[in-house]
């Protein structure tokens, strides 16, 4: 069987595990990399750059090549290249226990529970709960859903298309990398940056077939396209800001503006301002949907490109010569 269809497969089943079982509840692949990459920063960390971008290459590359020894190694059995691919896809996924942690907030604020509300904000984001009101709280969560749609979910598809498990493990490994160490802090402001501007790298092309589906899935496409071209580049965030203007559009909402991270304010543009209203509970509901939906469509998409590549390539190799 070929492997782009070994692949497709396993893809396939391995978003099919995420949509029905979640995230593990505990021994999850991923905490286990979070110990170790931990582990790696107590032996390296030194307040340079240097030293930060080991550090990356170290536990990423690590991944990576973990990653293509497995696949190696079942290569000569299809069904064993199925079950990694589905494996790799179901722990590198993660859009259920994103929109379960979404819709548990939007239950909470819609029952009138702010405070309930609050205590599960940190499960989906960095926010400083106390700092929002209500509609705070469903603005925070609409951007999250927004961000890690392309983060948690259409990234990996595309990488897993370029590069197989590999790709699939390696893109989250620098996900994660960029989540514990790539933040303007004082110990990460230097030994973090490479692994920020990795994932910037990786996250590229994932952040914009995401802003391109959630226009396509979403209530209003025309609206989708207009905040994304026109407020995207306002965003600080290379990659956050299409995904979150098209969301912003799809939806007929507004987002962005004033945030609190732990005691820092930060003011940031307004994303899809003179079309858009405030956001209200009853959005997140339809931000997890259009979530789902842009998860789906990117798993054809990725899918599609693969088998196609594939198939350009094997026609236009040489052929061999007949005697």
């Amino acid at each position: 069987m070929r492997a782009d269809r070994l692949y497709a497969y396993g893809a396939a089943t391995g978003l099919l595990g995420d949509l029905l079982l979640g995230d593990p509840r505990r021994g999850h692949p991923v905490a286990a990399f979070g110990r170790a990459a931990g582990a790696v920063e107590r032996v390296l960390w030194r307040d340079h750059r240097g030293w930060g971008a080991l550090h990356a290459v170290v536990c990423a590359g690590g991944v990576v090549a973990l990653g293509a020894v497995a696949e190696k190694a079942v290569r000569r059995s299809p069904a064993a290249s199925v079950a990694l691919v589905s494996a790799a896809a179901w722990t590198v996924v993660g859009g259920s226990s994103l929109v379960r942690e979404a819709r548990a907030i939007g239950r909470a604020l819609e029952a009138g529970d702010v405070e309930a509300a609050r205590e599960r904000l940190p499960h989906l984001c960095g926010r400083d709960p106390q700092a929002l009101d209500a509609d705070g709280i469903a603005r925070a969560v609409v951007e999250s859903v927004a961000e890690n749609t392309s983060d948690a979910v259409v990234g990996a598809l595309v990488w897993g298309a370029v590069g197989g498990v590999p790709g699939l493990l390696g893109f989250r490994a620098v996900n994660t990398l960029d989540a514990m160490v790539g933040h303007r802090s004082p110990r990460y402001l230097r030994y973090g940056w490479a692994a920020a501007r990795l994932d910037d790298v990786a996250g590229w092309p994932g952040a914009r077939l995401t802003a391109l589906l959630a226009a396509a899935a979403g209530d209003d496409p025309r609206g989708a396209v207009q905040a994304w071209r026109a407020d995207a580049g306002r965003h600080p965030s290379p990659n956050a800001g299409p995904v979150e203007a098209s969301f912003a559009g799809a939806l007929g909402v507004r987002l962005g503006g004033t945030l609190s991270y732990a005691g820092r304010v930060e003011h940031r543009p307004v994303l899809n301002g003179t079309a858009g209203r405030p956001v209200v509970a009853r959005d997140i509901e339809r931000a997890a949907r259009l979530s789902r939906r842009v998860g789906l469509l990117a798993l054809g998409v990725t899918v599609a490109t693969r088998v196609l590549a594939t198939r350009v390539v094997a026609k236009n190799q040489p052929k061999g010569r007949t005697s």
